[in-house]
Parts: C-alpha cells; structure tokens; sequence
C-alpha cells in the first residue's frame, strides 16, 4: 500500500502507543526527509503499523499549495490553521513497503509512478467519455467497461497527436 497521507489525517502514534506531534515531527527534520514508523490508532484493535515518508516540497511547490490551502478555505468560510500550511510544505506518504526492500527513494519513485498513472487514467477517461457502467448488474458493467478499456488502448498512442493538433478554423 501506497497512499497521500495529511497531517491530520489520523491519531498518530509512536511505537509505545504515545500521541506524535506531527507538525513538530515535520521541523525537527533538517534533512527535508523522514523515513520512519509509524503508528495510526484505530477504534477496535491494535495499532495499525505502517511507514511514513515525507519529503519537503521545493519552494515554489509549496507555495502553491500554501496558495491552494488559503484559497479552499476562504472558498469553504474557514480560517486556513497555521499548521495546515506549515505541512502544506511537505508531500506526506504512508506505506507497508518494508525499508529493507524499498528504500525513501523507492517509495518516492513509486509514488510519483503511480500518479503519473492516474493522470494518464483520468486524461483517457475524459477523453472516451468514460463515467461508470451502465448500472449494477456484473452481466452488463463488466463489458462495457473491457470496451472501455479497449478503445483506451487503442486510442493511447494516437492521445498524443489528438492533444497537438492545431485548432481547426472556421470558414470565413
């Protein structure tokens, strides 16, 4: 598992179950990284164990999401917290890749993988006009999405000379 993760997103904790300071976690790493466990506490059941990576986003990355942040919550009537942009500096991930196998850079390549995939996904979506099967039923979702699928594939390496094409003029 690979997943965004935000600084509020859960009840953080330590390997001894003790509540982490997030924010102050994210400035005590001069390095502009964190490689570490780290704990999310659930409901029913113990600790969910996992690994949080974290990178500090170049300067002028984290002012746009700084911007974005202030924006939604002016857009959502609320004051942006101190600490909503203080961590919109970071890009946070939680896996279950172990470090032995995976190192930070790994998991960061991974990640930027996998967005690069959902982007490529979404672009071909809009393009197909593809939204959701046609209802619930397994007998008619699962065609219609493998012709989907299939008009992806043939469609993906002509996506790019459709993106490019000059705009067509109109007759005068």
């Amino acid at each position: 598992m690979l997943v965004r993760g935000k600084w509020k997103g859960a009840r953080w904790r330590d390997k001894n179950g003790q509540p982490i300071d997030f924010l102050a976690m994210l400035r005590a790493a001069k390095s502009g990284r964190i490689d570490r466990p780290i704990f999310v506490e659930r409901k029913a059941g113990a600790n969910l164990a996992l690994r949080l990576v974290a990178i500090r986003k170049p300067e002028k990355a984290a002012e746009e999401a700084r911007r974005k942040a202030r924006r939604d919550a002016q857009r959502e009537g609320y004051q942006v917290s101190k600490g909503t942009l203080e961590a919109a500096d970071w890009v946070i991930l939680l896996t279950s890749l172990p470090p032995d196998d995976f190192s930070t850079e790994d998991v960061l390549d991974l990640y930027r993988l996998r967005w690069r995939i959902e982007l490529g996904f979404k672009r071909l979506k809009s393009l197909i006009g593809l939204k959701g099967p046609p209802g619930f039923d397994e007998r008619s979702a699962r065609p219609y999405v493998l012709v989907h699928l299939l008009i992806i594939l043939l469609l993906e390496p002509l996506v790019d000379g459709l993106e490019d094409s000059p705009p067509v003029l109109a007759a005068a």
